[in-house]
């Protein structure tokens, strides 16, 4: 008895062994490894199925995640662990995209197609003297051509032609123009002339128009608004966050009889600060914080109350203006450009301006910015960086909104005694018909307070042997006989004052004896970005001259730099040198 007592004790000790054994317990960390296996498996499929629904290819999601974290768990437990935690709850597809791109990064084949948008445009082309001896311009003071290319630059891509206006380029920057003396004008024109640096057989005229500065303590009560795409095309770090931390730094400067309002817009509008006092810092900036990107891009609805809530907070002799930050990438509700450019149009005339802000990349509507803020009496910039965010938000503000001169025009009557050939360079789609000039009924562009305006033409004296136009045949026109050689050219400005509907007229003749040939730094820069912007776009018209000379020319004439902005643009000389240059790498090209 005792002996089979003794066997039956030793019998269970042996089980209780074998079941605590490393043999088994793998066998049963085999089962769950399995089990668990089969439950990630079902999990990503569900993923991948949930992904290709909006997706173009299969990507690797989150649920590889899971995975491994579930092996590793499942190597590392004991005979008595606890039971698996349950399933996570499904991740939305911004999670998804955010584990794939720390996990796996899609292959250039997956990235999605580049639809930016530009207008198209040629170079204004070499006028004959005789023929058209006068040209007529609407002033422009965007700058966001500029920014936008730089952008490009700095992710390795060749921009388009279409991309680069020449006129942005060169406004981008300061040359000190010599502003009013008093304020019975609103600005002062001056001009300077001297041999084109790329041909000395021709002459360039640099037109330069600064407005009385103020300081921003002084300037009258602004009603903004804040109207702000937060569609899921905003959703990338070049997009809403780069414009929440823009905007941010404005806040500060803002007074408490300043009001703001944010309109924000995805597939519906919504309003998410109503007219508040501007020194409620805290909660202008909370506002700002708590949004958040996702849905499609209704910009009419957005549009709409942005005006309906300038309307409701209008300031009387003040400043009432919508600040537009977006991609551009209008996809529901009014999509028409034409619809949106009426409905800002018929705005303007309530005395509430339009500024557009550009940001990001691969989906960014250009052509649609840019127009908006034509026809909404303001101006467009882009912003690619926190550092232009503060450039055009707050150390720009004051120009921005306060407008000294509306509807400001420009006319150069050419001496075809004197000139043989002329060239607008830039404002491509700011030209005017002779006609409009005197037309008060006909838009123009506008000048805030400090603001600089910066034209140049590119002239052919008679005589020089730098023509560029054949000689007519059948020319029947006669440069008149006894006509003043003195002269080279009169340039004649019209503008309006905020809250009149008649144009006033600014005259300034042209000496022939003007021409100089030691000039300024400012012209010598300004000419250095006109030939890079040439370059750009091809580089057709500045004859022998080449990247190396941009670059030597802007590096000598830099003068004054105290925020970087012109040894930057040596810089970005050098870079685009290369991306052109390297024809056997092929560099992309933004928006094909």
């Amino acid at each position: 008895m005792s002996h089979r007592l003794t066997v039956t004790l030793l019998a269970t000790a042996l089980l209780a062994a074998c079941q605590s054994s490393p043999t088994a317990q793998h066998a049963r960390d085999a089962e769950k490894a399995a089990a668990a296996d089969a439950y990630v498996a079902a999990d990503a499929a569900e993923a991948v199925r949930s992904e290709q629904a909006t997706l173009d290819s299969v990507v690797v999601t989150g649920a590889r995640l899971r995975r491994d974290q579930a092996k590793a768990a499942i190597t590392a437990g004991h005979a008595n662990a606890p039971a698996a935690p349950p399933p996570p709850a499904p991740m939305r597809m911004l999670e998804y995209r955010a584990a794939n791109v720390a996990i796996a990064p899609q292959s250039p084949q997956a990235a999605p197609a580049n639809t930016e948008k530009y207008a198209e445009r040629d170079d204004n082309p070499v006028r004959r003297t005789l023929d058209e001896p006068v040209s007529t311009f609407s002033v422009d003071v965007d700058t966001g051509s500029y920014s936008n290319v730089r952008r490009m630059l700095r992710e390795g891509q060749r921009p388009p032609a279409d991309a680069v206006r020449a006129e942005e380029f060169i406004n981008y920057f300061r040359y000190g123009h010599a502003g009013p003396t008093d304020r019975s004008r609103p600005f002062n024109v001056t001009t300077e002339l001297a041999p084109a640096p790329w041909n000395a057989k021709r002459q360039l005229l640099m037109v330069g128009i600064k407005g009385y500065d103020v300081p921003k303590a002084t300037l009258p009560p602004a009603n903004l608004v804040f109207l702000l795409d937060t569609s899921g095309s905003m959703e990338s770090p070049d997009k809403l966050p780069l414009l929440k931390q823009s905007f941010a730094q404005l806040v500060p400067q803002l007074r408490a009889r300043d009001r703001v309002s944010i309109v924000v817009y995805a597939g519906s509008a919504g309003l998410v600060l109503p007219p508040t006092p501007g020194d409620r810092h805290d909660e202008i900036l909370a506002a700002l914080d708590r949004l958040q990107a996702g849905g499609s891009t209704n910009g009419g609805d957005g549009i709409r109350l942005a005006y309906a809530m300038a309307k409701q907070a209008f300031v009387k002799e003040g400043v009432n203006r919508v600040i537009l930050a977006t991609d551009g990438d209008f996809n529901v509700g009014t999509v028409s450009q034409h619809a949106l450019e009426t409905m800002v149009a018929d705005q303007r005339a309530s005395g509430i301006a339009m500024t557009t802000l550009g940001f990001g990349t691969g989906n960014y509507n250009d052509a649609l910015a840019e127009k908006l803020a034509d026809v909404g009496d303001g101006n467009h910039a882009y912003i690619d960086t926190l550092q232009e965010g503060r450039k055009v938000l707050v150390d720009e503000m004051q120009s921005t909104l306060l407008t000294i001169a509306r509807d400001v025009k420009i006319q150069v009557e050419f001496n075809p005694a004197v000139v043989s050939e002329y060239r607008l360079i830039g404002y491509e789609n700011r030209v005017l018909a002779n006609e409009d000039f005197a037309n008060d009924k006909v838009d123009a562009g506008d000048i805030g307070a400090g603001h600089e305006v910066t034209a140049l033409y590119e002239i052919t004296p008679v005589g020089s042997g730098a023509e560029r136009l054949p000689a007519l045949r059948y020319g029947g026109k006669q440069v008149a006989a006894g006509a003043s050689t003195n002269e080279i050219a009169h340039v004649r400005l019209r503008y309006k004052l905020p809250g009149q509907d008649s144009s006033r007229l600014i005259e300034t003749p042209i000496a022939r004896a003007a021409l100089s040939t030691q000039p300024s730094d400012a012209f010598r820069f300004a000419s250095a970005v006109a030939a890079y912007a040439d370059l750009l776009r091809g580089g057709q018209r500045i004859d022998g001259w080449n990247w190396d000379d941009v670059a030597r020319t802007a590096r000598a004439s830099a003068g004054r730099d105290p925020y970087g902005l012109k040894a930057e643009f040596v810089g970005m000389v050098d870079q685009a040198q290369r991306l052109v240059s390297a024809r056997r790498d092929m560099p992309a090209i933004a928006g094909e």
